[in-house]
């Protein structure tokens, strides 16, 4: 199983009807699901997505920092 380092936020979307899970380390980085845990198998796919694309663009991969604080 993977292990995901990075912050996830997930909260219940009315108006998608899914759970929407966001990674703020890595912009744009976001997936759905039915269920909690479908949402949370989503981003672990989309997140290894995200990584591959930013390595074979060039682009930096942010460390993940744990767990983030908002002001």
């Amino acid at each position: 199983m993977t292990l995901i380092k990075y912050e996830l936020i997930i909260y219940w979307s009315e108006e998608d009807h899914a759970f929407i899970v966001e990674v703020p380390e890595l912009p744009g980085c976001m997936a759905d699901g039915e269920t909690y845990e479908q949402a949370v198998i989503n981003a672990k796919i989309v997140i290894g997505q995200w990584i591959e694309t930013a390595r074979e663009l060039g682009k930096p991969i942010p460390e993940p920092k744990g767990r983030l604080v908002y002001a």
